[in-house]
């Protein structure tokens, strides 16, 4: 199951880097194409769809990576039995955040497939297709939240994904 959950992390990670070239590519092939008087209808507007790609593709990630911002200040001056329950407290606090953003994210998905809603671009993208990928990566952090909220439940420390040597870090 392990081995299933951070390969599911690490797609998700993958499908991100992929939402960042392709901006790379949209909003370049958008500076490349103007000077020669080619307009290139809707890299502005893929450039912003695969921006918010990356974001959220990237989030449980980021979270499994230990790179999310964390404000442990008041944590690390308390013992370990306070410092176990604010951190169980933290990510059962995230998690229910994170349903909520990924109940409404599939439901926006859902709600736009069905009233077959477009972008306002001159490309009438329907917008289920851009907002799938907020969607998924909600409801993969919510997974990851889950995953570490289960995992310190049991009285385990949570794991890191694999760092550049191989080797999974424990949270700090």
């Amino acid at each position: 199951m392990r081995t299933l959950l951070d390969s599911l992390y690490r797609l998700s990670g993958a499908l991100a880097a992929v939402g960042m070239v392709a901006t790379l590519l949209m909003v370049s092939a958008g500076i490349v194409s103007r000077p020669l008087g080619i307009y290139l209808s809707g890299t502005d507007d893929y450039a912003g769809y695969c921006m918010a790609a990356c974001g959220f593709l990237a989030l449980a990630y980021t979270f499994k990576h230990g790179e999310h911002i964390r404000v442990s200040l008041l944590i690390e001056r308390v013992g370990p039995r306070l410092r176990r329950a604010m951190e169980w407290f933290s990510l059962a606090a995230a998690s229910a955040i994170a349903i909520m953003l990924a109940w409404y994210a599939v439901r926006l998905v859902w709600q736009s497939h069905e009233f077959e809603d477009i972008s306002q671009g001159i490309d009438a993208t329907p917008l289920w297709i851009p907002q799938l990928s907020m969607a998924i990566g909600s409801v993969v952090l919510v997974i990851a939240l889950l995953d570490d909220l289960i995992v310190t439940t049991l009285g385990h420390e949570p794991r890191r994904l694999a760092g550049a040597g191989g080797e999974a870090v424990r949270m700090e």
